[in-house]
C-alpha cells in the first residue's frame, strides 16, 4: 500500500505541479517587489562575432581573446546602442565571451533598461559562448556542456565512429517565466560551424540531444511551450535544419520564416539565413503574427558589419 500511495503521490506531482504550480515554478519565486509584467515579450538573438573583454583569461589559449584590442575596437559601443534600440525584453547572444562582461556592460550602459536575470552554461576551454540576459525571471537552466554526441553515422580516418563534447557548451535551455500564468523554455543554440559532411553530421549529434531533451520535456507536460534561436550554420533546406522540424506532437517545430527569402547572413549582403527562431506547435499560437524577422535597421548598414557578420533575429510573444 505504502508503494501505491508513493506512486500515487509521484503522478500527482508530475501531472498538477505541486501545490497546483508547474514543475518549473516550484521552489521558484520573482524577487521581492519585482512588477515588471509584459502583455507582450520581445526576444533578441544574435551571433555577435568573437565579442571578447579586453582581459586575458590565462585558462584560454587564443588570439582574439587573449589580445582583442584592435579587432573590438568600437564594438561594445555599437552592441550598447544597438540593444538600446531594440529594446528586447529577452535577449541572447552567441560567440559572446562570458556572462560575467555581458552584466557588466548592462550595468553600465543599459541600468535604466530592466535587464536584471542573467545565466549562461559557460565552456572552461573555449571564449565563444552563449549568454541570456532578461527583463523577466529566468528558471532552471539546462546545460549540455558535459554531454558527449556522436558525429551522426560518419567514420574517421580509420575507419572508427567519432563523438564530440567540445561544442556542447555553446548549446542550453533555460525556463523564462514573465508571468504566474505563462512560462515556456528556450533553447540558445550556436551549433557547429562549417560545411561539408563531417560538419553537418556533428550538427545533427547535437540536434538529436536537443530533440531527446525537448521530448523528455513533452513527456513531463504536453502543453510545454519550446522555442530555439540562435546561429544554428544550417539553412533551411538542409538535413538538419528539417530533422529539427520533425517530430511527434509537442516537439514538432514550425518555422515562421519558411520560404519568406528572409536572409542574415553575411551582414554586408545577406544571401542565405542559418539565424533562427523557430517554435514547437505549442507555442506558435502565442507567437504574434508577422513578428518574426531578420532585425536589419538597429544600426547603419557599416555599423552593422562592423559589429558582426551576422543580423540579430527578433520576435514578439504574446505571453498574457
Amino acid at each position: 500500500m505504502r508503494a501505491i500511495l508513493i506512486g500515487l503521490l509521484v503522478s500527482t506531482l508530475f501531472i498538477g505541479g505541486v501545490n497546483g504550480q508547474s514543475l518549473k515554478r516550484a521552489g521558484v519565486t520573482a524577487p521581492t517587489g519585482f512588477q515588471y509584467n509584459p502583455e507582450v515579450l520581445s526576444v533578441l538573438s544574435w551571433n555577435v562575432e568573437h565579442f571578447v573583454d579586453m582581459y586575458d583569461n590565462p585558462y584560454i589559449n587564443n588570439s582574439r581573446e587573449d589580445n582583442p584590442k584592435e579587432s573590438m575596437e568600437g564594438k561594445e559601443a555599437l552592441l550598447v546602442k544597438a540593444l538600446k534600440a531594440a529594446n528586447a525584453d529577452v535577449v541572447v547572444l552567441q560567440e559572446f565571451e562570458s556572462i560575467a562582461y555581458l552584466k557588466q556592460i548592462a550595468d553600465s550602459y543599459l541600468s535604466e533598461m530592466g535587464y536584471e536575470f542573467f545565466a549562461a552554461a559557460e565552456s572552461y576551454s573555449w571564449y565563444m559562448n552563449v549568454v541570456i540576459m532578461s527583463k523577466v525571471p529566468l528558471g532552471t537552466v539546462y546545460s549540455y556542456g558535459a554531454l558527449y554526441t556522436p558525429v551522426v553515422n560518419y567514420l574517421d580516418e580509420n575507419g572508427k565512429p567519432e563523438s564530440q563534447v567540445n561544442l556542447n557548451s555553446r548549446m542550453w535551455s533555460i525556463d523564462i517565466l514573465p508571468n504566474q500564468e505563462y512560462e515556456f523554455t528556450l533553447t540558445g543554440v550556436h551549433l557547429k560551424a562549417g560545411r561539408g559532411e563531417r560538419n553537418e553530421k556533428m550538427r545533427l549529434g547535437q540536434i538529436n540531444l536537443l530533440k531527446n531533451q525537448w521530448a523528455r520535456m513533452v513527456k513531463e507536460d504536453k502543453k510545454v511551450n519550446l522555442m530555439m534561436v540562435g546561429d544554428f550554420n544550417c539553412t533551411p533546406d538542409s538535413e538538419e535544419f528539417q530533422t529539427l522540424l520533425v517530430g511527434k506532437k509537442g516537439h514538432q517545430f514550425i518555422d515562421p520564416l519558411a520560404n519568406s527569402g528572409v536572409f542574415s547572413h553575411p551582414s554586408d549582403n545577406p544571401r542565405w539565413r542559418i539565424d533562427h527562431i523557430i517554435f514547437n506547435k505549442n507555442m506558435m499560437e502565442d507567437v504574434e503574427k508577422g513578428s518574426t524577422t531578420v532585425f536589419s535597421d538597429l544600426l547603419s548598414k557599416e555599423e552593422m558589419m562592423k559589429l558582426s557578420d551576422h543580423l540579430p533575429m527578433f520576435t514578439r510573444i504574446k505571453v498574457q
